[in-house]
């Protein structure tokens, strides 16, 4: 068992239990429980999994779940949730949660923000009053807002950025990392509990901003390194090979996060690549639009198919409460009428779907079958329905 090095909390402990070529299995510790990985998370942006209430979230078999330090910021503010006694009490959600940056909402809206060496300075997307986000400030927010694991603040630049735009992000991404260090340092027990930081490794898709980016970010200790600034308009191929240089790159006795990834597909093929811990919007997103994620492809459930098709659920293969419930016509009919329930329920079965799929990769890891099993397994999740 490895414990956490240099500032880090020693509350805070991964476990690399075992490997099966480059795919790894182990269990991250936290102050709200202990979590297996690889490990999904779902995207609860405002506090919340769109659709879905925390019970059915434990139901679905999560430990951890991600919340957007941008947004929690803008509504209802890192005060609310701090005197409401942090993100847990707030959400009632008992289990472990990360808070991303800020970093990617606020690069998104390069319209409307000013980057400096300093911070970002930019404007609410809901009510265009500006706000000010530096390294320290980012740590004060994510301190107050109570995760278990928080973020860097880092510098994500856009896909189609040219050399010297991504050296810049890189240099800032380095120097905003030694800033947050520093300023989680003197607050880590704001709520009562540790925290623990991960930093965030930029680079777009060039080895060499890769390779200077994870070395420094190395050399101060973090607990925990995230792979940012891929999925983001590159093609698959280049991420796959980006996400196994830097995997590459980290500490083995540390975990690997690959924020904003993916498809079942790019998960499981990361997985292959040394990473342990992912998150993205479209279990949920892909649920809201009536796009339901089997074994044998994804299933639009607008699609006039499934008119009368009475015998089928989403998913044979799966036992979550919408697939041992309810057919595919039934769905169709909720979805055409616009009812609620349907999304709720097409959402839920993503979610299950999404941790049964990273569960079983755990599984076969520790069979030694992971490879074989991911190839069979990857034939059918792309299929369309």
């Amino acid at each position: 068992m490895t414990t956490c090095a240099g500032h880090m909390a020693d509350e805070f402990i991964f476990e690399l239990e075992t490997t099966d070529g480059h795919a790894r299995a182990g269990s991250l510790h936290t102050p709200h429980g202990v979590v297996s990985t690889p490990v999904f998370m779902p995207v609860g942006t405002q506090a919340t999994v769109k659709a879905l209430s925390p019970a059915e979230l434990l139901e679905c078999g999560c430990f951890l779940i991600l919340a957007n330090t941008y947004h929690l910021h803008l509504r209802p503010g890192e005060d609310v949730v701090e005197e409401a006694g942090g993100l847990q009490k707030f959400e009632s959600w008992p289990r472990a949660i990360l808070t991303d940056s800020g970093g990617y909402q606020v690069f998104s809206l390069r319209d409307i923000s000013r980057i400096s060496d300093d911070g970002v300075r930019f404007q609410s997307h809901i009510d265009g009053s500006t706000h000010f986000f530096s390294p320290e400030s980012v740590m004060d927010i994510q301190h107050r807002l109570g995760a278990d694991i928080i973020m860097a603040f880092d510098e994500c630049p856009p896909s189609n950025a040219e050399p010297e735009r991504i050296a810049r992000a890189v240099e800032r991404t380095i120097a905003w990392a030694g800033r947050c260090v520093e300023a989680h340092a003197k607050a880590r027990l704001r709520l009562g509990y540790p925290q623990t930081l991960f930093g965030i490794v930029q680079g777009g898709t060039d080895r060499a901003f890769r390779e200077r980016c994870a070395r420094e970010l190395v050399a101060m200790e973090f607990a925990g390194y995230a792979i940012g600034g891929l999925a983001v308009g590159e093609e698959i191929s280049q991420t796959y090979d980006m996400v196994a240089h830097t995997a590459g790159l980290l500490p083995s006795d540390k975990p690997r996060y690959l924020m904003g990834v993916g498809l079942p597909e790019n998960i499981l093929e990361c997985i292959a690549r040394g990473v342990d811990m992912f998150d993205c919007v479209l279990p949920t997103r892909n649920g809201r639009n009536g796009c339901a994620f089997t074994r044998s492809g994804r299933a639009n459930i607008r699609n006039a198919c499934h008119t009368r098709d009475f015998d089928n659920p989403l998913d044979r293969s799966c036992s979550c409460y919408a697939c041992k419930n309810f057919s595919r016509a039934y769905l169709r009919h909720l979805y055409m009428a616009g009812e609620i329930l349907a999304v709720r329920l097409i959402t839920l079965h993503n979610v299950f779907f999404y941790e049964r799929l990273v569960g079983e990769a755990r599984a076969h890891i520790f069979d030694r079958t992971f490879e074989q099993w991911k190839r069979e397994t990857c034939r059918g999740l792309g299929e369309q329905g």
